[in-house]
């Protein structure tokens, strides 16, 4: 290892847009390992729904936060930041660089803007939320949290349910809005923390996103999804509330036929990526990568440029 401070590599970009690849070129060429922010692929078992990187992309480039978590765990930013130190610590006893890659919105504030001394979860709030919504459905509780918190709406995942419970948990503990934990400036990465984004023509990327799903139903999504209801897991948990996921447990259920599931999930995933790029394009920071036109070793000498 050098003198110089090191530097953090952050790679972001909407679903479908290229960034393992291009994250694997850079880890090779600097002999390091990459930290996953994705908010699904944590969970074990649920590889195809959520591109997880392949056992080549794996074997080329050791990856942190993919299968270290049971389907029915609660995750959130707060822990994926607290994983996300340790293991930082553990890559600069070799290396100058720490590589990010991945495309979850409030994993990546997080990181590029730690929350500040957020509460844990109250036990008693959670209970108290869940049999709200047992009696009076999601719905009640997301109209609470547009009053109490309006500014956090956007971040959320739709209707996600571990979001608005743990938004409204921290709300009852402290009678501050979620959104307020993030310090007043708004993200700023420091002067060692570089961010890219992958760019692409939104109809060449909704074209990958199509390909991509057609992928995974290939690759076996339907078997997958009943692999993991006949394993015991609910179909009405957090994790399988993900887009590809939930649309294939509703047409085991016969809500759809084969060809609307198919159609549901390639709406959704575009729906993903936008709500993606309208978060994305806040952020003034990124050095934004023509990933049309360029290759994964054109993108990554651009950025060895900027080191």
């Amino acid at each position: 290892m050098s003198s110089h401070p090191p530097h953090v590599i952050i790679l972001i970009g909407p679903t479908a847009s290229g960034k393992t690849e291009l994250a694997i070129e850079i880890a090779e060429y600097f002999k390091t390992r990459i930290h996953n922010i994705d908010s699904r692929q944590i969970y074990k078992y649920m590889d195809i729904g959520t591109a997880k990187p392949s056992a080549d992309e794996l074997a080329r480039a050791t990856h942190f936060n993919i299968s270290n978590l049971e389907p029915f765990e609660d995750d959130s930013a707060v822990k994926f930041h607290e994983r996300a130190a340790g293991w930082e610590k553990q890559i600069l006893k070799d290396s100058d660089h720490v590589i990010y890659v991945g495309g979850s919105t409030l994993h990546l504030t997080g990181l590029i803007q730690p929350f500040d001394n957020i509460p844990d979860s109250n036990q008693d709030n959670i209970d108290e939320l869940n049999a709200r919504i047992q009696k009076e459905g999601i719905e009640s509780l997301y109209e609470q949290l547009k009053e109490v918190d309006p500014e956090y709406i956007p971040k959320l995942d739709g209707m996600n349910k571990h979001r608005i419970i743990r938004a409204l948990d921290v709300w009852m503990q402290t009678g501050k809005p979620f959104s307020s934990f993030h310090n007043e400036l708004g993200p700023a990465p420091d002067e060692h923390t570089l961010v890219f984004g992958l760019k692409w023509n939104r109809q060449t990327l909704y074209d990958r996103i199509n390909r991509r799903v057609e992928q995974m139903l290939e690759q076996g999504l339907l078997k997958e999804v009943q692999t993991l209801l006949n394993s015991g897991y609910s179909k009405d948990l957090q994790s399988l509330q993900t887009v590809g996921y939930r649309e294939v447990i509703l047409f085991f259920e016969g809500d759809y036929t084969l060809e609307q599931m198919k159609e549901k999930i390639k709406t959704n995933t575009r729906r993903y990526a936008k709500r993606q790029l309208t978060w994305f394009r806040r952020w003034d920071f990124i050095d934004w990568l023509d990933a049309e036109h360029a290759g994964p070793e054109r993108m990554r000498d651009h950025i060895l440029s900027k080191l």
